[in-house]
């Protein structure tokens, strides 16, 4: 053990190889220093675990690939060809040319984000998209969080702390990552009353729930689920009624954020903020960068006097977003005063709206291309989602471009599949498909007109490769 540890070069020894030397020309030394040790450290660990040290030369090749790594950006734009429109996983609604436009002269330089212009004198970072949301969801007042579970924690931390809030078995959501309504709950420090049954809930569940301690009534949105068949849910309304009538206050998390209704098709069955506050309910919670359109956030918009209280609480410091958010926000709330534009210039509207004659001519011109390219594909219907935990019973009728893949065996195109969709992944421009039983699927309604040739000549690229094993 002892002489294996003892052919392990030293950093000096290996800062000192030409090839390291090259690094040191283009990286700081002391990056290039930190990642040796780690990869030294590494190789101790195989060591004693009873394996073998490897060749200098192997070892000077892991330092140049883990610092070149290093110190490239992580996060990186990719392009979407799963026809999931508000992809979780690849940062929910797309902003688009115009949002960023809007907001790179403001967020260039300094703002007035807690300066008070009028009165030249500190003011509230929480003013600047207020007004404005309130008049686009018709509440009395409106506050900005970090996410939506921060909302719904928030509401419960100060009005239900300690005490009962009641909600439906069958809307014990799970959001992304795990995250559970029940798990929420418990955090906020509040006792969670489950009524009724999976399928069923009647409004007299709720009634008979009410105690001493009940402090509210919470109903959520199913946002990323559907129960059908034999099913029964009071609506917002009858709760409302009920809160009245009781004491108790009424808040509804409708999660995905739909702002107001907009001539798309696929949101007619959604409900939407302003329809949801003139039921008269309390307080509504809702994301920003889901069917919003806009940037994480959780936005919560009723009365006036709770609102005044959450602002008040100590952990909606902790909660408080940054000019980013804010800037974002406001930029795409002032697109919803102009529904032409914001259909035409939101990348959610306006794949959300999208014709199949248009997506027909897109996955065309896509094919084309790939076949000038000598790849061959095939054009097959899709159905697109919109994704994010949003409309989870919709879709929209699109295509998808399928690009041959030459091989001897089922078993060797599911390998070739395989190898062809984390090749992509590794590009400097990742394109992510999907891959379903040994091929690879380009849904169009995802893609924008200017990524056609740049998604044709990285696939044609890929599968030219692949082909030729």
């Amino acid at each position: 053990m002892e002489e294996r540890l003892k052919k392990i070069p030293g950093v000096d020894i290996l800062l000192n190889k030409p090839k390291v030397k090259d690094l040191l020309n283009r990286y700081p030394r002391s990056l290039v220093r930190h990642i040796i040790q780690l990869l030294l450290k590494n190789i101790r660990m195989e060591v004693l675990s009873g394996g073998k040290v490897p060749d200098e030369e192997e070892i000077v090749n892991d330092i140049r690939i883990k610092t070149e790594s290093f110190s490239s950006k992580s996060l990186r734009p990719v392009i979407n060809c799963t026809g999931i429109i508000i992809h979780t996983n690849l940062g929910r609604a797309p902003f688009g040319d115009q949002l960023l436009a809007d907001v790179q002269h403001l967020l260039s330089g300094y703002s007035n984000l807690e300066f008070d212009l009028e009165k030249g004198e500190r003011g509230s970072r929480y003013v600047h998209v207020t007004e404005l949301m309130k008049f686009l969801t018709g509440a009395e007042d409106v506050l900005v969080v970090n996410n939506n579970a921060a909302a719904v924690m928030l509401i419960l931390r100060t009005f239900a702390k300690d005490k009962e809030a009641i909600i439906s078995r069958g809307e014990l959501i799970e959001i992304g990552g795990s995250f559970r309504m029940p798990d929420i709950m418990a955090a906020s420090d509040c006792k969670m009353v489950e009524v009724g049954t999976t399928n069923k809930t009647k409004i007299t569940d709720f009634e008979n729930a009410i105690l001493k301690d009940t402090s509210i009534i919470l109903k959520a949105h199913k946002s990323n689920y559907v129960i059908k068949g034999f099913t029964t849910e009071p609506p917002l309304s009858e709760l409302v009624d009920l809160g009245k009538k009781t004491g108790v206050m009424v808040v509804y998390d409708m999660g995905s954020g739909l702002l107001r209704k907009a001539k798309v098709k696929m949101l007619d069955d959604e409900p939407d903020v302003r329809s949801a506050l003139a039921t008269g309910v309390d307080l509504v919670t809702f994301s920003g960068d889901k069917l919003l359109g806009g940037p994480q956030a959780g936005i919560i918009a009723g009365r006036k006097s709770l609102i005044e209280k959450l602002r008040k609480e100590p952990m909606t410091r902790a909660l408080r977003v940054g000019k980013t958010v804010l800037a974002l926000l406001e930029s795409i709330c002032m697109m919803y005063l102009d529904e032409k534009l914001l259909i035409d210039k939101s990348p959610l509207f306006a794949m959300m709206n999208s014709t199949i004659d248009t997506l027909e001519k897109r996955a065309l011109l896509l094919a084309d291309d790939l076949k000038k390219r000598d790849v061959g594909s095939k054009i097959i219907k899709s159905a697109g989602q919109a994704g994010g935990g949003s409309l989870p019973d919709k879709t929209i009728e699109s295509c998808a471009v399928v690009p041959q893949i030459k091989a001897n065996s089922r078993a060797e195109k599911n390998e070739k599949a395989k190898w062809i969709y984390h090749q992509l992944l590794s590009q400097n421009t990742p394109i992510l498909g999907a891959l379903r039983k040994g091929e690879l699927i380009f849904d169009v309604l995802t893609l924008s007109d200017k990524e056609i040739k740049i998604v044709a000549e990285i696939i044609a690229n890929t599968y030219q490769e692949a082909n030729r094993v």
